[in-house]
């Protein structure tokens, strides 16, 4: 969770990109919106032409940075992780460059081209410029595993060469990029040629299933851009990467699944086929959560506001994150370490006594994995098992009702998913899990974080955006708002609640004052409004949502601590609203 004052440190935290930068990254994403929606797949040029190629040069990094330029030096070829051969390309950004790297493309005039690449990392971005038409780019949220990107332009009359790129954004992390597509007419510049047809996947696999879905995955195949995905011989999906999540099936059924490989030249032959029975009807009855609930984060360190034992946190607190669980050797594994003397000799014995008292009275106390150094991973199979099982024993030592999902180091929609499912069939329906991803994190539903909401949608109990440090955002109705508004909590909520969470999934996270977070504050009149505006359509800025959604789960901040440090004028003000909401 990006909280700039949770360390066990008292340090500010600030981002750079994010303030006024993200103006520019919200903006981006608005040009890319309408460059997307506006393309058009013109005819290639004369029927008859010789076969399309992929005019890029050296696309897969095979020769090193050959035909590419990187600003700022910020680009080389690595060896791992590769998407294709045995090289790609990773770009680091700075402060003040975004990793920009370019290569100058023959093309021929009025022709048009598909440029795709498959990228890995923390917001992406692959664009062509100089195209004679109207310029495209397109880019991805952050992701830690290969994700193809993928647009199309159209060149002039006299158009004979167009610049395509990637970038990251300022002061990220690295990006990788590999296997990049010019893929058209031949414009006589020596590219690669076209792809032959794709290789058949292999390794088809049946992961988690609910009532009415089975969740899919199998290895990369060679020359594959896209893939199909066959139920019972017919298709009903088609993805570009290596994981499906098939939906609409009935309870208790069994099903054949199939994946074929696709690129410009075809569809390969089908993989080896897989069988998997869903699960018994009926439903999650839930957890014990109440229909609109107050969530606060609890501090297990000291960084210099009030120190607090869990049975100092207000009754207005519905669900009390211990913040946070810590990583262990074992890959994706947590443990849990009470900061006794940080919090004035608090024994473990006394906080598990807590934890029963607050149960007691009708509280949920789940354990926080994550946070600013949070560096737990889970990127497979065995990591999703760890993960699952050291959280359940964790539930069973200390009695934590669930988790909550805070990770800030990428997160993996497909093993994420995988390990809670895995959790909630260990712990049963009254397991809480929550989620606080970052605006960015929510701005897209082919970010990680917000896959892995909508894949667990029926086992997860509420999403708690962090609405603060960071700057302005795009709302649903594709207008930039600037965090410490009415507007933007209800416009970037607005992105949950139309793109597919229901509305009881669906919380404000903000700090609980002015020192909790670097910026975004709002008092607890605006977060009130936000909240009325919501669910009752009253109380709202310039932006009105088309209509209202009664069940919002409620509101959550950032901490119980921070809170108590004001006398706990937040939760006083916002808990009591909450609990009244219709």
């Amino acid at each position: 969770m990006p909280h700039p004052l949770m360390s066990r440190t008292p340090r500010s935290r600030h981002r750079r990109w994010l303030g006024t930068a993200v103006t520019g990254l919200a903006a981006a994403a608005l040009a890319v919106t309408g460059t997307a929606a506006g393309a058009s797949a013109a005819p290639h040029a004369a029927a008859g032409a010789a076969a399309d190629v992929n005019n890029a040069k050296n696309p897969g990094f095979e020769s090193g940075l050959s035909g590419w330029t990187c600003s700022a030096g910020a680009g080389s070829t690595v060896s791992s992780p590769v998407h294709g051969g045995t090289s790609a390309l990773k770009a680091t950004p700075s402060g003040t460059d975004q990793a920009k790297c370019s290569q100058t493309v023959a093309v021929k005039p009025n022709s048009t081209y598909t440029l795709s690449a498959y990228v890995q990392g923390s917001y992406v971005y692959l664009g062509a410029s100089g195209t004679g038409t109207t310029d495209v780019s397109t880019w991805a949220p952050g992701a830690t595993t290969w994700q193809q990107l993928k647009t199309t332009f159209t060149t002039g009359p006299s158009t004979t060469s167009v610049t395509v790129y990637t970038h990251g954004w300022y002061g990220q992390a690295a990006y990788f990029a590999d296997d990049i597509s010019v893929f058209g007419p031949d414009g006589g510049g020596n590219g690669d040629p076209g792809d032959p047809a794709p290789d058949a996947p292999t390794g088809l696999t049946a992961g988690a299933v609910t009532s009415s879905s089975v969740a899919l995955s199998w290895n990369p195949a060679k020359y594959a851009t896209g893939y199909n995905v066959y139920r019972d011989g017919a298709k009903v999906q088609a993805v570009t990467g290596t994981s499906a999540t098939v939906t609409g099936l009935s309870p208790a059924t069994a099903y054949r699944f199939q994946v074929a490989a696709t690129n410009a030249a075809g569809e390969s032959a089908k993989s080896a086929e897989v069988t998997a029975t869903t699960s018994p009807g009926g439903g999650n009855p839930g957890p014990s959560v109440p229909k609109h609930a107050v969530t606060g984060y609890w501090q297990n360190f000291n960084n210099g506001t009030t120190v607090q034992k869990i049975s100092d946190v207000s009754d207005q607190y519905d669900i009390i994150a211990v913040s946070f669980a810590d990583a262990t050797t074992t890959p994706g594994a947590i443990t849990f370490n009470l900061d006794s003397a940080g919090l004035g000799g608090y024994t473990v014995a006394q906080f598990k006594a807590d934890i029963k008292a607050k149960q007691a009275a009708g509280k949920n106390v789940i354990l926080s994995v994550g946070g600013e150094k949070g560096t737990i991973s889970v990127n497979d199979s065995a990591s999703a098992n760890n993960f699952a099982n050291s959280a359940y024993a964790l539930m069973q030592e200390y009695g934590f009702n669930g988790v909550d999902i805070d990770l800030e180091n990428g997160i993996n929609p497909t093993y994420m998913s995988q390990a809670l499912r895995s959790l909630s069939q260990k712990a049963g329906s009254k397991l809480v899990i929550t989620m606080a991803p970052q605006t960015i994190d929510m701005q897209s539903t082919q970010g990680g974080y917000f896959k892995t909401a909508l894949n667990i949608k029926d086992i997860l109990t509420v999403v708690n955006m962090q609405y603060y440090n960071s700057g302005s955002m795009l709302g649903c109705d594709g207008k930039v708002y600037s965090q410490g508004t009415v507007d933007f909590l209800t416009a970037l909520a607005c992105i949950q609640l139309e793109g597919g969470l229901d509305p009881s999934q669906v919380g404000i996270g903000v700090p609980a004052s002015t020192r909790a977070a670097g910026g975004g504050y709002v008092s607890p009149s605006v977060v009130n409004n936000a909240l009325d505006c919501l669910t009752k359509g009253t109380g709202c800025g310039s932006f009105k949502p088309a209509k209202t959604y009664p069940s919002l789960r409620g509101a959550m901040t950032w901490s119980t601590n921070w809170d108590a440090a004001t006398g706990n004028a937040w939760s006083n003000a916002v808990g009591p609203h909450v609990h009244n909401l219709p």
